[in-house]
């Protein structure tokens, strides 16, 4: 029998120090700790597949926590229906000592560690949701106030308006003209937009 640990965090500014210290306390070999540093809204993530190739029947998995695991509900059922029952891979959750798969094997037993499993599991996904919705509102809120996301847009050279001219006159292509702003063809012509608006303005 070997001992496996799993270790999930949402992103990588998130930290997994307290997660990796319940695990030392196991005494699990560093080599059987598989974490991966991504969203808990599926099971594809790459360290978690490679140890689910590792695991075979009679070894013993441990999770921090059920939301540590996995976020969504269905999937959550799925994942631990395919290791306990399809691989004979033991779990231990470690903040909730009722879903130990060693214990409570009779009919009862199994029938609530089943139903703090699915009540979990549902939380863990609730939890996902109001967070996506509180991101949500916030850049809604965010963008209200003006505020903008993503690279700041590419300004054109100090030289803008004389090649403008040039390619008025013809006298440089568009694909010239681009090249030599060193910015891409829509913001050549957003650019073009608010400079001409700008001389218009200035005859005005």
């Amino acid at each position: 029998m070997a001992i496996y640990g799993y270790i999930r965090v949402s992103s990588t500014d998130q930290n997994e120090d307290r997660q990796i210290l319940a695990m030392q306390k196991l005494n699990i070999p560093p080599k059987n700790l598989f974490m991966d540093k991504q969203s808990g809204k599926d099971f594809s993530r790459p360290n978690y597949m490679k140890l689910i190739k590792k695991l075979k029947s009679g070894d013993l998995l441990y999770i921090n926590e059920i939301k540590r695991f996995g976020r969504n509900y269905e999937e959550i059922q799925n994942q631990w229906r395919i290791l306990t029952k399809e691989k004979g891979v033991d779990i231990v959750v470690l903040d909730m000592p009722i879903l130990d798969t060693r214990q409570y094997k009779d009919l009862l037993g199994t029938f609530i560690a089943d139903l703090v499993l699915a009540v979990l599991s549902f939380a863990a996904e609730n939890e996902r949701q109001d967070i996506k919705k509180i991101q949500a509102d916030g850049i809604a809120a965010a963008k209200a106030r003006g505020v903008r996301f993503g690279r700041p847009p590419k300004e054109p050279p100090g030289n803008f308006g004389e090649l403008v001219r040039k390619w008025e006159r013809r006298q440089i292509k568009t694909a010239e003209v681009i090249k030599l702003c060193n910015i891409s063809r829509s913001t050549f012509y957003v650019k073009l937009k608010e400079y001409r608006l700008i001389q218009q303005n200035k005859k005005q």
